[in-house]
């Protein structure tokens, strides 16, 4: 029955009574017609003779008040409210929520929405006030941006209403609970992925074929010096009583993946977002525009162990398979074993491919640690190393060296992006590819060297 009651607002008599008071709440407005008596009536100390005045006006504004209070529970008031939410959410992308109203009543009401938002939103303010007509239907929206993964518990929209005295209100609680699961950011993918659609190669370019075992046979030619001697057609060469070889071209559909680190090292916010979740939605836009061109996509996520695997496929489920893991994955507050990449890389990765490293190497140490092992990868398959640029610490360099503190601080940042930089340098000394980006141009940048490589026929 409570579920009907706060739904429609329609109750008998006694009902009202009981369940109505506990849901009557008193505006600002009474509180200061109140407090306005009750000042005119200390006036009467002085003045004895016009006590009758505030007493008059005490009587005819409890009056009122009761008079209001019976307009709200005491005639038949049809209130509805329904919240508009979308199939899912995005994670670092702002989306609409809409509530629609009716005054289904034969008066004018005053309408104060709260909703009751999930907690990972840290929003306990939200108010929307607008006023309906007799018979009147209005929508209002507002705006939410999650950030971060997992399922998120809307609870009951309350609707505050009043009269045209607005003395008091009364409170209806709206049965609308739902919960909606945040995956990493879809608006992004189908952006960047129209994006990657338009892109056209250059003027003049042409594919290039490369020499290799191959299970795409190609052509049989005359032999040059210079061709891999194991390519040698010995049945061609008997045929033609001249050396001949085999041409075999790359396969179309080439493996690449994304390695990520979830360490505390990835940890780091910037927007609300950690460096995880950069890494994450980045891995998804990636992989969607992979699949699009004809390639395959995989994932391995690795801290102090091997997390998830999914390996490279090119099936149409293989976008949602990844989307899943993603959504699911968890950060780890442990130090990541570089380590676990090569043993990655050889246990799970068969063939030559393109691996995109996601990890936040912040200091000389940590990549002097990992690059024994980065080499050893690199000269199995084509490695790119992601390193992320620190926005804040970027912005310290832009302020004015008013006093020694502030000059100290600019000096300290300036050394550390020029370490970054150093970083950098240093990988691709070893021949090793290298993303250097602010974390939220990853995924623009990510994408245009995947697209780059490919054109130069690197993978």
């Amino acid at each position: 029955m409570s579920k009907q009651i706060t739904q429609r607002g329609i109750l008998s008599w006694p009902e009202r009574i009981r369940t109505g008071w506990n849901r009557l709440y008193l505006t600002n407005r009474f509180f200061i017609g109140l407090l306005a008596i009750g000042l005119l009536s200390a006036l009467t100390y002085a003045y004895p003779s016009l006590f009758f005045i505030p007493a008059t006006l005490l009587t005819t504004f409890l009056g009122t008040v009761a008079f209001d209070g019976w307009q709200l529970f005491g005639r038949r008031l049809r209130i509805g409210a329904v919240r508009r939410l979308p199939k899912v959410l995005s994670l670092g992308d702002e989306s609409i929520i809409r509530i629609r109203l009716a005054n289904l009543s034969k008066q004018e009401l005053k309408v104060v929405v709260i909703d009751e938002l999930p907690f990972q939103l840290q929003k306990r303010d939200l108010e929307i006030t607008t006023e309906l007509q007799p018979a009147q239907r209005r929508e209002v929206s507002y705006l939410i941006r999650p950030t971060e993964r997992g399922a998120y518990r809307f609870g009951d929209v309350n609707v505050f209403i009043s009269t045209v005295l607005g003395l008091v209100e009364r409170r209806l609680i709206i049965d609308q609970e739902a919960e909606l699961p945040v995956y990493p950011s879809i608006v992004q993918m189908k952006a960047f992925a129209a994006a990657a659609d338009t892109s056209v190669a250059a003027a003049g370019s042409r594919k290039l074929r490369r020499l290799g075992k191959s299970y795409e046979f190609d052509q049989i030619k005359n032999y040059v010096r210079g061709d891999d001697y194991r390519l040698i057609n010995w049945r061609a060469t008997g045929r033609r009583n001249e050396l001949m070889v085999n041409i075999y071209e790359d396969e179309r559909a080439q493996q690449i993946y994304c390695l990520i680190d979830k360490s505390r090292s990835m940890h780091m916010p910037f927007a609300g977002l950690s460096l995880l979740d950069y890494a994450i939605n980045a891995s998804l836009a990636l992989s969607n525009v992979v699949l699009r061109k004809d390639d395959r996509a995989g994932l391995i996520t690795y801290s102090d162990k091997i997390g998830s695997v999914v390996r490279a496929d090119g099936k149409s489920t293989q976008l949602q398979k990844i989307l899943q893991t993603l959504y699911r994955e968890k950060a780890r507050e442990v130090e990541a074993n570089p380590e676990l990449l090569y043993y990655a890389s050889r246990k799970f990765i068969s063939s030559r491919s393109l691996l995109l490293l996601f990890s936040n190497f912040s200091s000389s140490y940590a990549l002097e640690r990992a690059l024994p092992v980065l080499r050893r990868i690199n000269t199995s398959h084509l490695l790119v190393v992601i390193l992320f640029e620190n926005t804040e610490i970027r912005q310290e360099t832009f302020g004015e060296a008013n006093n020694i503190e502030a000059v100290y601080h600019q000096s300290t940042a300036r050394n550390f992006i020029y370490e970054k930089k150093m970083l950098a340098q240093q990988l691709r000394q070893y021949g090793i590819q290298v993303i250097l980006t602010k974390p939220e141009d990853l995924t623009g940048e990510v994408i245009e060297k995947y697209l780059e490589l490919k054109r130069r026929a690197m993978i």
